[in-house]
């Protein structure tokens, strides 16, 4: 039986026609169409327009505005000193009609404007942090989709030539048997064992179908049965070059979750300034130029017209507001230690998440040892039981024994790697490195 290795010379003549794929073009194509990513740019759009002097709240406002209004009334008029003397109107109806610019401007307002800013920019990183989150969980999740996909090629490719084992020695037994040199017996035991064969094959294409379609849907294709053909054949390790001490380290200072919870501490701390802020006076001023046109049925005059300007200054304090601006400050102090918390249970489930994985990276890379030796041996003591049942001094059930002995131990190979790869990743993820990929690593 050919090894774990052997090239993938039975894909079907479509899949080579077409332009081949490593995993580098495989993230190149899902970063530009993955709709995940598409949204998470967009809200990180958002989140990088509302970075502006006017939402902080440093610029006035300026309206153009128009207002009309009346009355309708009926008026009784009498004057002093005298007993009957009354004037009576009805239906007086006097009209208001005004226009013009006018401009509001908060000057001072307890350092909350400031504060205002800030907390924009924090909000712009944590919209940046939350993009990177989506684009590092991305690479992982079709990293791990397209090494799975050259698993299941591979475990296709092992399975093919199984069948065609099974298939000679089918053949082979059929003619001994035509000879009189097998039983009926051997003969329907090798036709069991080729039909299982079969078998599996026809459900390990149902696999390598599904992940087809996984890692379409991970590049955005909209034709998610689209064949891909891959460059890699087999999935090769890049060995960690760092130490458990140094990638940890790496860790605590790139993780973006870990920096998305320090950032959102930031942001609860100035929500704090921005309720403290109302500790303080505020100061707003206001001026505006319009024209005011005024008509009256009674009195001395009948119309007056304004044009000109106008201005305000307004000093202010709130002194009591029914204890609801204390309340609030406590209440967020309590947030701020709340996230505190939470950062501090974040640290500790990512070094417990570390450690574990790093165990079973090193494992795996000790466990890959074992299986290529394994897989050595099977393929010797496979080579000799075929040499033997060729010359009738083997039992057929001995050498399918061999043969399964050998497809095991090319899939635990195969699993063995891509268990490793996928720790790999993780600690790449954990680490914020995942972007790199391979960058600083030697093959193993």
């Amino acid at each position: 039986m050919k090894n774990l290795l052997i090239p993938l010379f039975f894909l079907p003549a479509l899949i080579f026609a077409q332009p081949a794929f490593d995993l580098k073009k495989c993230i190149q194509i899902g970063l530009e169409h993955n709709y995940d990513i598409r949204i998470s740019l967009n809200n990180q759009e958002i989140s990088d327009n509302n970075v502006t002097p006017g939402n902080a709240g440093y610029l006035p406002t300026v309206t153009l505005g128009a207002d009309y209004s009346g009355t309708l009334n009926n008026v009784v008029q009498q004057y002093p000193f005298t007993d009957n003397d009354k004037t009576q109107y009805n239906n007086v109806l006097n009209q208001n009609f005004s226009s013009g610019v006018y401009a509001n401007w908060t000057v001072f307002e307890g350092l909350s404007i400031r504060t205002n800013s800030q907390k924009l920019k924090e909000l712009q990183q944590m919209g940046e942090l939350n993009t990177r989150i989506t684009i590092e969980n991305y690479i992982a999740d079709i990293s791990s989709e397209y090494y799975n996909y050259v698993q299941q090629l591979i475990t296709l490719e092992n399975l093919r030539y199984s069948v065609t084992l099974s298939k000679e020695r089918l053949r082979i037994v059929g003619e001994q048997h035509a000879i009189g040199a097998s039983s009926q017996l051997d003969f329907q035991q090798a036709q069991v064992d080729f039909n299982a064969d079969s078998s599996q094959l026809i459900r390990q294409k149902e696999n390598v179908f599904a992940a087809k379609i996984r890692l379409n849907q991970l590049m955005g294709n909209q034709d998610v049965e689209t064949d891909i053909a891959l460059t890699d054949k087999d999935i090769v390790i890049d060995l960690i070059n760092e130490g458990k001490e140094e990638l940890w380290d790496n860790t605590m200072k790139n993780n973006a979750f870990l920096l998305l919870s320090e950032r959102d501490i930031a942001y609860g701390q100035l929500e704090l300034k921005t309720l403290q802020s109302v500790n303080y006076p505020y100061l707003r001023v206001n001026t505006g130029y319009g024209y005011t046109h005024y008509t009256y049925q009674t009195g001395s005059m009948s119309k007056q017209n304004n044009l000109g300007l106008s201005y305000g200054v307004t000093l202010g304090f709130t002194l009591f507001d029914g204890m609801n601006r204390k309340r609030q400050q406590v209440n967020t102090r309590i947030e701020i230690e709340n996230r505190k918390l939470t950062y501090d249970n974040l640290v500790l489930e990512l070094k417990s998440n570390f450690a574990n994985i790093w165990l079973t990276y090193l494992n795996n890379l000790d466990l890959l040892k074992l299986e290529r030796e394994n897989l050595k041996t099977a393929q010797e003591n496979f080579n000799i039981a075929m040499e033997r049942y060729k010359l009738g001094n083997l039992a057929g059930t001995e050498l399918r024994e061999a043969q399964n002995s050998l497809f095991t131990a090319e899939e635990r190979l195969i699993l063995a790697k891509y268990e490793t790869k996928l720790c790999e990743l993780s600690l790449l993820l954990i680490s914020g490195k995942i972007t790199q990929l391979s960058v600083n690593s030697q093959r193993y």
